[in-house]
C-alpha cells in the first residue's frame, strides 16, 4: 500500500505531500491545475520515462518519493537478489526518483542507488496503474493471465502454484540430465586418466614417514666414506687400538686412578672420583660404539640407486598433485570418488531420463488442468465484463478473452491470455492495449477488477481518466465500483466527477495559484465542509449556490 507520496519541482508542483490510506482515495481539481502531473509523478516512481521539460523552471531537479508498506514484499520468492538488497526488518520501503533538467534520472530504493528497472520490479508488485501512460498500458498484458485465473477461483491459484513447482522441477532435472550427458560423452577418456593416476599413486603407496626415512637413508648412503672416517677417527681419539698414547679414555682412566688413591679421606673428593669412574666407563662404551658404527657402515650394492629412484617417483607425484605427500593422497581420494561417479554415470543418466519423463508428464497434466479451467471460464469472464462495460457507458463495446497456445509450457501454463476490445459496433476487436483510449482502458480494467476481484495481486490500484466522457448514472456506477473495489485494498482515483469524489474515504484537492511570476500548484486534503465546497465546484456552481450545496450534500448522504 502507498502510504505517502511526496513531489517537488515537478512542473507546476513546487511541493506536495499526500498521506494516503486504505480504501478509496480521490484527487480532484480544475482542468490544468496539475492532476496529470500527480499521475506522472506516480508513473516516474514506477520506472516510467520523464516527459520533456518536466522540471519546474528555475529548479535544479525534480523529486518524487513514495513510502510503501513493504510487508507484501517479504514473502515474495520471485524477487531473488533484489529482495536481498531491501532494508532488512523495515516495515516501510521508500522508492524515489530524481529528474534533472536534461531529462536524466536517478532511482533510489530504500535510500540506496538503484535502476529504473528496480523501481518497475518493486513498484509493479505493490501498485497497478491504469490510465493514459503508454508504457503502463503495455503492462496490462502481463496481468491478464492473473485476472483470468483470479476469476477462475481459489482452486486455480493452487493449480498454478503446483504447476510452477513442477516446471521448476523439470528445469532442474533437465539441467542435471544435460550435465550427466556431458559426463557420459567423455566418460571413457576421463575414466582412463583417473585409473592411470590412481594406479600410479597406489603403485608407490606414498607416506610421509617413508619419505622422511628415504631422505635420511639417501643422505647416509651418499656419505659412507666420510662417515667411516669420522667414526674411526673419533674412536681412535677416545681409545687408540694400540692401547698406547694419550686417548681420551686413557686420560680419564689415569685421572680416575689418581683421584681414587686417597679414597675414604674426604667425601667431596670421593664424589668427584665416582664421577670420573662413570666418565671412564662412558668413554670406553662410546669408543666401542664408534668402532661398531664404522664397522657397520656397509652399503648394500645398488641400494643408493633404489632409494634415488623411489624418491624421484615421490618428486614426480608431488609436482603433479600439489607439492606434498598429503596433497598427493588427497588427490588420490578425489580421483577414486570421481571414478566411482563415472562408473555409475550410465545408471544416473538412465535414472535422470526417467525422472525427467515423469516430471514432464506431471507438468503436462497440471498445465492441462489449468487450460481446461481457463477455457471454461474465459467466455464467462467476457460475458460478465461486457455487462459491466454496459453500465460504464460502453454499452456497444464487445469484449473477448482469447487463449493463444505457447510453444512450450511455462511456469504459468501452456497458453497466453489476450483481452480483446471492440469499443464501437463494426470495429474488429483488438488487444485492449491497442484498441482502448486512456479512459476506456481504465474502465475496462475497472470492469475486470470488479468481476475478477483481481488486480494482479497488487494491494494498490491507480485509475487515471477512468471517468473520461461519462456523467450522470454512469458516473455513479463508476464510483460504486471503485468503492467496492477499494474494500480491503487501496484505490487511488484521479477524477473530475462529483459522483465519484463523494464516495471517497480520503479526498485531496489540487489547485493552481497564479500570483507571482510563476504559477504553482498546491495539493491539500479536503475534509468537512471543504468536501461540500469542492463538490459544488465540480458541479460547476459557486459555493454559495444553495441548490448546488443541496446536491453535494445529497451525494454525500447517498454515499
Amino acid at each position: 500500500m502507498l502510504l505517502e507520496l511526496r513531489v517537488e519541482n515537478l512542473l507546476l508542483i513546487e511541493r506536495a505531500e499526500l498521506r494516503l490510506g486504505e480504501g478509496l482515495n480521490v484527487i480532484t481539481g480544475e482542468t490544468g491545475a496539475g492532476k496529470t502531473m500527480l499521475a506522472h509523478a506516480l508513473d516516474l516512481l514506477l520506472g516510467g520515462k520523464p516527459r520533456p521539460g518536466i522540471v519546474r523552471p528555475g529548479a535544479k531537479e525534480a523529486w518524487v518519493e513514495g513510502v510503501f508498506d513493504a510487508a507484501t514484499l517479504a514473502a515474495d520468492p520471485d524477487l531473488g537478489e533484489l529482495r536481498d538488497r531491501l532494508p532488512e526488518g523495515e516495515a516501510e520501503l521508500v522508492l524515489a526518483r530524481r529528474v534533472g533538467p536534461d531529462g536524466r534520472t536517478r532511482a533510489f530504493v530504500g535510500g540506496r542507488s538503484a535502476s529504473a528497472a528496480d523501481l518497475r520490479e518493486l513498484g509493479g508488485r505493490m501498485l497497478a496503474f491504469y490510465g493514459q501512460h503508454e508504457h503502463r498500458r503495455l503492462t496490462v498484458a502481463s496481468s491478464q493471465l492473473d485476472i483470468l485465473d483470479g476469476f477462475c477461483g481459489t482452486g486455480q491459484a493452487e493449480r498454478r502454484e503446483a504447476l510452477a513447482a513442477a516446471h521448476a522441477r523439470v528445469h532442474a532435472v533437465a539441467k542435471r540430465l544435460e550435465a550427466l550427458a556431458g559426463v557420459a560423452g567423455a566418460r571413457e577418456r576421463d575414466l582412463d586418466l583417473l585409473v592411470f593416476e590412481i594406479g600410479e599413486i597406489e603403485a608407490l603407496g606414498p607416506t610421509e614417514a617413508e619419505e622422511a626415512d628415504l631422505l635420511a637413508e639417501r643422505s647416509r648412503l651418499r656419505n659412507l666414506e666420510g662417515l667411516r672416517a669420522a667414526a674411526g677417527g673419533a674412536a681412535e681419539a677416545m681409545a687408540p687400538e694400540s692401547g698406547e698414547g694419550h686417548g681420551g679414555a686413557l686420560l680419564v682412566a689415569e685421572a680416575e686412578r689418581l683421584a681414587g688413591a686417597v679414597e675414604g679421606m674426604d667425601p667431596d673428593l670421593d664424589g668427584l672420583a665416582a664421577r670420573l669412574r662413570a666418565l671412564r666407563i662412558e668413554a670406553d662404551d662410546l669408543a666401542a660404539g664408534l668402532r661398531a658404527y664404522g664397522a657397520g657402515l656397509e652399503g648394500e650394492p645398488g641400494r643408493l640407486e633404489e632409494v634415488e629412484e623411489r624418491l624421484d617417483r615421490y618428486d614426480r607425484l608431488k609436482r603433479k598433485h600439489g607439492g606434498s605427500v598429503e596433497a598427493v593422497l588427497a588427490h588420490a581420494e578425489r580421483c577414486r570418488a570421481e571414478r566411482d561417479r563415472l562408473e555409475r554415470a550410465h545408471v544416473d543418466l538412465a535414472e535422470a531420463e526417467a525422472e525427467l519423463a515423469e516430471a514432464r508428464t506431471e507438468e503436462r497434466e497440471l498445465a492441462g488442468a489449468l487450460r481446461a479451467e481457463r477455457e471454461r471460464s474465459a467466455p464467462l469472464l467476457a460475458e460478465r465484463v461486457a455487462s459491466e462495460l454496459a453500465d460504464l457507458a460502453m454499452e456497444d463495446a464487445e469484449f473477448q478473452v482469447r487463449l493463444d497456445p505457447r510453444d512450450d509450457i511455462g511456469p504459468a501454463g501452456s497458453e497466453r491470455v489476450e483481452f480483446l476490445l471492440a469499443p464501437n459496433p463494426g470495429v474488429t476487436a483488438s488487444p485492449i492495449r491497442d484498441a482502448a483510449s486512456g479512459g476506456e482502458l481504465s474502465r475496462v480494467m475497472l470492469a475486470l477488477m470488479s468481476v475478477a476481484a483481481g488486480g494482479g495481486g497488487r494491494p494498490t490500484l491507480v485509475f487515471d481518466e477512468v471517468d473520461a466522457g461519462i456523467g450522470g448514472q454512469t458516473a455513479r456506477a463508476v464510483g460504486e465500483r471503485l468503492r467496492r473495489l477499494a474494500d480491503g485494498r487501496q484505490v487511488l482515483c484521479i477524477t473530475h466527477l462529483p459522483q465519484v469524489a463523494s464516495l471517497a474515504e480520503r479526498h485531496f484537492r489540487i489547485r493552481k495559484e497564479t500570483g507571482g511570476e510563476l504559477a504553482h500548484t498546491l495539493v491539500e486534503p479536503v475534509e468537512g465542509d471543504g468536501v461540500v465546497e469542492e463538490l459544488c465546484r465540480m458541479l460547476g456552481a459557486d459555493t454559495e449556490d444553495e441548490g448546488a450545496r443541496r446536491h453535494a450534500e445529497e451525494l454525500l448522504a447517498a454515499a
